[in-house]
């Protein structure tokens, strides 16, 4: 099935028990938004909590295109000492390598994440 048909909604008003956590992390959740199941594209919110520390994970690359958007926010990718705020945008091919990261203050991304061509 492809992504679900829905309207506006407030995914920063659900539950707290809605965001999953990314295991092996402490204090990374996600939430996702919307999910097509055949192709395994994927809409969701990617939550750092204030001091959240991604170097469990490593440098990250996927079989996937990701968008990224800063919400709210800023991350900081250790390996290119480089800082990235609220309304700045990424858009990775997949194998582009990125990561790790830390958010001292915390930081929300929307991201879409899309297999194929």
């Amino acid at each position: 099935m492809a992504k679900p048909e829905m309207e506006f909604w407030d995914p920063f008003a659900v539950d707290a028990s809605a965001w999953t956590p990314i295991e092996g992390v402490e204090g990374l959740a996600e939430l996702v938004l919307a999910n097509d199941e055949e192709t395994g594209s994927v809409t969701r919110l990617l939550r750092f909590d204030p001091g959240c520390d991604s170097s469990p994970m490593g440098v990250q690359k996927h079989d996937f295109w990701e968008e990224v958007l800063i919400y709210s926010g800023a991350i900081h990718d250790l390996t290119l000492d480089r800082t990235f705020s609220a309304g700045q945008y990424a858009c990775r091919p997949p194998g582009m390598a990125h990561g790790p990261w830390v958010a001292p203050q915390g930081c929300v991304t929307f991201e879409v994440r899309t297999f194929g061509r």
